[in-house]
């Protein structure tokens, strides 16, 4: 890598959360005779938690990541050619895609100790989505970097001025890391494993945690399910109110239909007597002009 900042801001940023402003000013101490480094170092900035959890997923799942953004070319290239069909599949599947991998990340944290709130991925979805939306902010969350969460509509407004650590982020993709490799920053001291004595009460606390937050997560769920219940039961009361007023026209329609049936059986009646009175008309008329004439030769 041929930017020593950008390595060490990838390790940096491949820390959890709270290790972060610590490794960076062992980072800063250590760098210290190269005053120029040593301050762009410290000018690394903290990532906001839902950025925390996108760079998470960039380093965890890269490969998944990468897909998101490859539906999210597609998508804008159907955009780009007008073909409603491709626009309508490729938007389908980025709202699935976003969803799935935002749950996926939500779990990554989880993995780590850290419980994310519906309002935190909410903005770890839409920051997957502004990636798929917008060429820049695809480079931005791939290079494993973010400061801030991104937001985006599509139409190229988007400012990514202080979302990323460094400007020459963009282009930079994060090192792939997996769940069980660790995270080293430079300057950290090595730990080693000691005894603890209160091994099994924190074990217990741990256990009694992960409960907590599971029990959270199903109490959201649940909340999310019987919204989505009322919003169901709301629909169908529509659709029988609907269909109530669709057989009340049908009804009112046969009705009206009968009705003309009967008019147009007495119009044929009426015409036809009209027929027979102008028949009668016109030889009265006659009968009154020979009589005329008749009265005239007299």
């Amino acid at each position: 890598m041929a930017d020593p900042l950008l390595e060490i801001a990838d390790e940096l940023y491949a820390l959890p959360l709270a290790d972060f402003t610590p490794a960076r000013d062992a980072l800063v101490k250590e760098h210290k005779a190269d005053k120029a480094l040593a301050g762009s170092i410290k000018g690394l900035r903290k990532s906001s938690l839902a950025a925390w959890v996108v760079n998470l997923l960039v380093r965890r799942d890269p490969d998944q990541v990468d897909q998101v953004l490859a539906v999210g070319a597609a998508l804008r290239e159907a955009q780009d050619n007008l073909d409603a069909a491709q626009l309508r599949e490729f938007t389908k599947q980025r709202r699935q895609l976003t969803a799935s991998v935002t749950t996926a990340a939500r779990r990554m944290a989880r993995e780590e100790g850290v419980k994310v709130t519906q309002s935190v991925a909410d903005q770890v979805e839409a920051t997957l989505t502004a990636a798929m939306l917008e060429p820049d902010a695809a480079k931005a969350v791939r290079s494993g970097l973010l400061v801030t969460a991104l937001e985006a509509t599509g139409l190229g407004d988007l400012d990514l001025s202080g979302a990323v650590a460094l400007p020459t982020a963009l282009g930079f993709s994060a090192k792939a890391r997996p769940a069980s490799e660790p995270t080293p920053a430079q300057g950290r001291p090595q730990l080693h494993v000691v005894p603890d004595p209160d091994a099994e009460a924190k074990a217990r606390a741990a256990a009694d945690e992960r409960l907590a937050d599971a029990r959270a997560v199903l109490s959201d769920a649940e909340k999310e399910h019987r919204a989505a219940r009322r919003s169901v039961e709301k629909l169908q009361a529509k659709t029988l109110q609907i269909q109530s007023e669709i057989d009340e026209l049908r009804s009112r329609i046969a009705g009206l239909e009968a009705d003309l049936e009967e008019v147009d059986d007495e119009l044929g009646e009426a015409e036809s007597a009209q027929a027979e009175a102008e028949e009668a008309v016109d030889e009265a008329r006659a009968e009154v002009d020979e009589a005329r004439a008749a009265r005239d030769r007299l």
